[in-house]
């Protein structure tokens, strides 16, 4: 009985330790992924919350009629930190920051944190990119699209070439 019970109690202690470290073996590659209001270079992917969309972006709680505040052409990537489509997207537009430097800016927000920015834009699935040209109205698309396909995007629609 007294074997069993400290059988017992080193399985807890193991089971317990594994788990413990397995999280912290976890890499998470973000150091091209700021949060706004940082200053940052023109080859980063910007985080931004409610408040720094607002400021940055777009006052969607004020205006009704579109007014973009950026100084570029942009693209916004609505994610959500659990879904796969959206982990796979993320270092294809950290990619295409870097390639494109100035001339894009790149913002992600994390919709399930945002939930009333993410619903002023119909976001309903994830990922979901807004395209922002700086004449016009900006357009979306829902899903994971090839880096190729965002290229085209870029091209056509934010009239930008590398």
């Amino acid at each position: 009985m007294k074997y069993l019970f400290f059988t017992i109690l080193a399985g807890a202690f193991l089971v317990y330790s594994t788990a413990c470290t397995a999280g912290t073996r976890a890499e998470v590659k973000t150091e091209t992924i700021v949060a706004a209001p940082v200053a940052v270079d023109q080859h980063d992917v910007i985080a931004l919350d409610d408040a720094a969309f607002v400021d940055q972006v777009f006052d969607y709680r004020n205006n009704t009629e579109w007014a973009f505040k950026g100084e570029r052409p942009a693209i916004i990537d609505f994610y959500a930190d659990w879904c796969g489509p959206c982990k796979r997207l993320a270092p294809i537009l950290v990619e295409l920051q870097k390639e494109y430097g100035d001339k894009i800016q790149i913002y992600k927000v994390d919709a399930e944190r945002n939930r009333e920015l993410a619903a002023a834009f119909g976001v309903t699935a994830y990922p979901t990119m807004l395209f922002i040209p700086m004449d016009g109205d900006p357009a979306g698309a829902r899903g994971l699209l090839p880096k190729e396909e965002l290229e085209r995007i870029i091209g056509e629609f934010l009239k930008v070439s590398k």
